[in-house]
């Protein structure tokens, strides 16, 4: 088999709108095995009681898990070719490289080579490489179509997504300033600034409501409750833009393959 052959069907294995069947291929089910193994290592890792007396375990694991996903990585540089998506470009492995996939997948090998190389489990920022090994789930995404369906309703309704970003942030700012006002005399350890005031409006507006800080003044507590109605309204908006739009990315979806399906006159090619 030639080199030209064989990444062909290294592509094919390896991307599932590629395949000419419904489903993963067994490469890709391997794949999404280990990256399920390895977040579940990296999560237990920060146990004390697990790791304990199994660190030979844990290393000999995650440099076989960063093996197979640094292989996966060179592999998915080569067949890049044969991508049509960077094909056209003049340097298409170097466009593929810059793109937010790829950067996910060096993401997800870079703790390997840091945190081996590394002795000693305290300091801050080497605890931040192993956590971010749990990142590798994000490989997930490219293993099915309704992340790229999620990830195509976001991209189209942004601008909207935007805009309730900004009526959040101006929502924030005048509840946090009016709870400043009312509440600045009775609890200056709490409300005693804006900034201290946007601390019990964040955890208000986004429904969690911790009880840690809260108002004691009648007007603290009447501008509490409009707050607290906002919040359901700020949370409501997103949601129904989101849904709207990732109902829309579906029966599009849908249409191209029954489209497809009629011209050929077989099952259409479904991604997994």
């Amino acid at each position: 088999m030639s080199l030209t052959n064989l990444r062909h069907s290294a592509y094919a294995a390896l991307e599932p709108h590629a395949r000419e069947h419904h489903g993963l291929s067994t490469i890709n089910k391997l794949l999404v095995i280990c990256i399920v193994t390895a977040a579940a290592f990296a999560i237990l890792e920060t146990e004390p009681e697990m790791i304990g007396g199994r660190q030979s375990l844990f290393r000999t694991a995650e440099l076989v898990f960063g093996s197979i996903f640094t292989l996966e990585y060179i592999v998915r540089l080569w067949i890049v070719p044969d991508n049509p998506d960077y094909a056209r470009y003049r340097f298409p492995r170097l466009s593929y490289a810059v793109s937010f996939p790829a950067i996910i997948d060096l993401l997800a090998i870079v703790p390997t080579f840091v945190t081996l190389g590394a002795t000693g489990g305290g300091s801050l920022l080497l605890r931040f490489f192993r956590v971010l090994r749990i990142l590798r789930l994000a490989k997930l995404g490219r293993m099915s179509s309704a992340w790229h369906d999620l990830s195509s309703a976001v991209t189209e309704r942004r601008h909207e997504l935007l805009l309730t970003i900004s009526i959040a942030g101006i929502v924030l700012l005048i509840a946090s300033t009016l709870m400043y006002w009312a509440e600045a005399g009775a609890q200056p350890d709490k409300f005693g600034s804006i900034p201290r005031a946007m601390w019990w409006c964040i955890v208000t507006l986004t429904t969690v409501g911790y009880g840690d800080v809260y108002p004691v003044t009648l007007l603290g507590k009447s501008l509490a409750g409009l707050v607290a109605i906002a919040g359901i309204g700020l949370i409501a908006m997103p949601t129904g833009i989101l849904a709207s739009a990732f109902s829309d990315v579906v029966q599009r979806r849908r249409a191209e393959t029954a489209l497809a399906e009629k011209s050929s006159g077989k099952p259409g090619t479904k991604r997994a």
